[in-house]
């Protein structure tokens, strides 16, 4: 249809409410996608926060709101979590239990898909670990995003100014590695955010 599917990182209900106003007002389908950090804003920075309470909560909350108000606005959205590093499983793992809950009561998840980036780790690593969480997902029918490779500059409070600029360029043989192995996992649905430089 002439248009790229926009993704959008939201800390409250009026950043949502902005992007499902643009997607109704301009066409086509949205990704409201929640940080981390995104979460802990919509509960409160002053929320308790231990083993990510606050971090899970203020995610789940705001899938939720995105659920019950995008119909309003007739539009499709998927719901997606942005980059997500290996000390912040604990989040990752309450979203899961709140998708599994969801799951459980309404036969899909609450969550469409969910990034793992374990980019900064060993290939194997990075690979071991999202195969485990793609079985897990693929029984509530969550898409894996899955991270090579880093990206230059800063981002997420990752900085990677002074990176080797070869790890900037994921390589081929690591994308087949990927698929190789998530690929084995039944129903597991993922993709693979590849890095191209400081894109």
């Amino acid at each position: 249809n002439k248009y790229a599917i926009r993704a959008v990182n939201v800390v409250s209900s009026c950043s949502i409410s902005a992007c499902l106003e643009a997607a109704a007002k301009y066409g086509g389908p949205m990704i409201v996608q929640f940080s981390r950090g995104g979460g802990q804003f919509i509960a409160g920075k002053t929320a308790e926060n231990a083993d990510d309470a606050a971090c899970i909560a203020g995610s789940v909350a705001g899938a939720l709101h995105v659920r019950q108000v995008a119909e309003l606005y007739g539009v499709p959205v998927i719901l997606h979590t942005d980059h997500c590093q290996r000390s912040w499983l604990p989040w990752f793992d309450g979203l899961m239990d709140a998708n599994e809950k969801y799951f459980k009561a309404n036969g899909e998840p609450l969550f469409s898909s969910h990034m793992l980036d374990l980019s900064e780790e060993p290939l194997e690593e990075n690979v071991g670990t999202c195969k485990e969480y793609l079985q897990r997902m693929a029984k509530c029918n969550i898409l894996l995003e899955m991270e090579l490779g880093v990206t230059g500059g800063e981002e997420d409070g990752v900085d990677n100014t002074d990176i080797d600029s070869s790890r900037l360029y994921t390589q081929p043989e690591e994308v087949w590695e990927v698929y190789q192995q998530l690929s084995t996992v039944p129903n597991g649905r993922f993709t693979v955010a590849a890095a191209f430089g400081n894109v």
